[in-house]
């Protein structure tokens, strides 16, 4: 099944498509499982997804598994698949899409969910899981985006929540079992697999809260498999480096951020264990960077020590030290000197503390300033923010005061530069899109004219100070947000939007607003019915997944927010969310609730 070369000579980037990266692993011949990893994007980004490489070295160092990876495929490759009547096959060793055992999705983002239909349609594989029979694969999810499975549910046989390290693995023994057993081993693998933590199969588990379904999660990161045999792209990845993921989680409780709430509780990798996995994958890839990943790495507590003993990984293989997700209040000047000096990416979210406090950002403008003056005094010359528009309760004058902070950046530059280069200040903003569980999954969201209305105040303005300024298009955020908070009724509006060719709706030369409207149309579906504020004891989509933390929780924080009240990063105290018997803090956590 691999693609003829005829055809590869027509198609931009034909490499995304060839295989046999370094470090590829041998295929086993006759496994019991063979293994989808699928990722309904371009190769330069699922290359750069953690998640997938992870899955799929864990699957492969199995003796019973072979693993291959399949990616969403350009459409001029698209076109010439269908012209040529070829499958869609995986990379490694052509075979069919629709001859493995098991195909499992990463949806990592709301937007993919069209690439998804689009490449079960290049499979030949149906879309609906009802019309899917005994001799094609199972379909299966799993990514941040499956804590609410609703609008996939009529397309995915089994959504895995939560981290997968375990419970895929889990997933797969019952696959062998079942599978070894003979008959129709595939039902009787659904309808077990409805029982494993953190599945959730909706032919089986019907959904609502007496079906909850709790999210898988790993407490030993520490002993968790990772790989430090990373495949070496072809061409040149999204993130083109080494990746240490250092601890999983957020404590900081920001109540837009829905990976801070999912994620948790905070789990963390030792320093000694991370120069060993450093020193592993830098030695077997080749790579000139290595990047420390997490929600916020300035929080990892032994941070100095890390990049101490970090050092001789780093003079051994003369690399660069990447330290991304930065907060504002946690940069220190010691930081930069394992660094490479290009860039520093900051995200105040909000233009004045008034809102900082609302959203739970405890971050203020002293920590902006001195961490500004820090990095300018390090030599730094390229300074990126991010800030959202449309946030709860946000007013013109927090509109004003991104303004403000980019021309005290300005400032601080003339003061304390070292570098002797222009400033390179970049503000770009996202529209907020109200996630489930977190403390704003209620919320309205921005409507388009006072979303153009802020951006267009923020051209002008932003201009003037000398800053570029780049903005997510109000038409991919509200569809973002229907996706995100979405019901089964979105199913046919998803499937309608793929017959009139949406797909990679991520990238804006294909992406078709007008043919996603036709499909809401069509369906008799209103695309303000997702984007409206949902009331307090209104039922949502998602109920039935139970992800941890408290509906309760939840509840507090957004009264909290409304009354500007700060939450203190739960490192300094339990605060009762409700994952106290995961965290070992159960009598704290009593006494945390009891105080409210």
């Amino acid at each position: 099944m691999k693609i003829p070369d005829n055809i590869l000579l027509k198609v931009a980037k034909p490499s995304r498509y060839t295989g046999g990266e370094y470090n590829t692993p041998v295929i086993k011949e006759n496994p019991a499982l063979r293994f989808a990893m699928c990722m309904p994007d371009v190769y330069e980004v699922a290359m750069s997804n953690l998640g997938i490489r992870i899955l799929y070295g864990m699957l492969n160092e199995r003796a019973d598994t072979a693993a291959e990876r399949c990616f969403a495929p350009w459409p001029d490759l698209g076109e010439e698949l269908k012209a040529n009547a070829i499958p869609l096959a995986s990379l490694e060793t052509g075979r069919a899409l629709k001859d493995f055992d098991i195909a499992g999705f990463s949806l990592q983002y709301e937007m993919s969910y069209a690439t998804v239909l689009y490449m079960l349609d290049l499979a030949g594989i149906p879309r609906e899981r009802e019309r899917r029979g005994g001799g094609l694969p199972i379909i299966i999810a799993g990514g941040p985006c499956t804590v609410n499975p609703a609008v996939m549910s009529a397309f995915v046989d089994v959504f895995s929540i939560g981290d997968g390290e375990d419970s895929l693995t889990a997933l797969a023994d019952l696959f062998i079992e079942c599978k070894a057993a003979g008959g129709d081993y595939k039902d009787a693998f659904l309808r077990r697999a409805s029982g494993l933590p953190g599945m959730y199969v909706p032919k089986y588990n019907y959904g609502g809260k007496d079906h909850a379904v709790r999210r898988a999660v790993i407490t030993d990161l520490e002993r968790a498999y990772y790989p430090v045999k990373f495949l070496l792209p072809q061409i040149e990845a999204v993130h083109d480096r080494a990746v240490l993921e250092i601890f999983r989680g957020c404590t900081r409780g920001c109540r837009f951020c829905q990976a801070g709430f999912i994620y948790r509780p905070v789990r963390e990798r030792t320093p000694g264990r991370l120069v060993s996995l450093a020193d592993g994958i830098v030695g077997g890839c080749g790579y000139e960077e290595l990047s420390l990943s997490s929600l916020s790495t300035g929080d990892y507590p032994r941070l100095s020590e890390l990049i101490k003993g970090l050092k001789d990984v780093k003079d051994k293989y003369r690399i660069n030290l990447s330290l991304p997700s930065l907060r504002a209040d946690s940069f220190e000047a010691e930081f930069t000197d394992s660094s490479r000096k290009s860039s520093l990416t900051f995200a105040p979210e909000a233009g004045t503390q008034r809102l900082r406090d609302v959203i739970n950002k405890n971050i203020t403008e002293e920590d902006i300033e001195r961490s500004m003056t820090a990095a300018f005094e390090s030599g730094y010359s390229s300074v990126k923010l991010y800030f959202m528009i449309g946030l709860p309760t946000e007013t013109m004058e927090d509109i004003e005061g991104i303004v403000d902070i980019a021309y005290k950046i300005k400032k601080l530059y003339r003061a304390h530069s070292t570098s002797g280069k222009a400033l390179r200040l970049h503000v770009s903003t996202s529209v907020f899109i109200p996630k489930p569980f977190t403390p704003f999954q209620r919320e309205a969201q921005l409507s388009e004219r006072e979303t153009y209305e802020r951006q267009n105040v923020l051209k002008d303005r932003l201009r003037r100070v000398g800053a570029d300024y780049a903005y997510h298009d109000y038409t991919t955020s509200a569809l973002e947000c229907a996706f995100s908070r979405g019901d089964g009724r979105l199913s046919a509006v998803l499937s309608k939007a793929a017959d009139y060719g949406c797909r990679f709706d991520g990238w804006t030369e294909e992406f078709k607003y007008g043919e996603w409207l036709r499909a809401f149309a069509d369906c008799g579906v209103d695309l303000a019915d997702y984007t409206r504020e949902r009331g307090v004891k209104e039922p949502l989509p998602w109920d039935f997944v139970d992800i941890g933390v408290t509906g309760e929780y939840f509840g507090r924080e957004r009264e909290r927010a409304f009354a500007r009240e700060t939450t203190d990063d739960c490192r300094n105290g339990c605060l009762g969310c409700g994952l106290e018997k995961e965290c070992g803090r159960v009598s704290e956590a009593k006494n945390a609730v009891s105080a409210l």
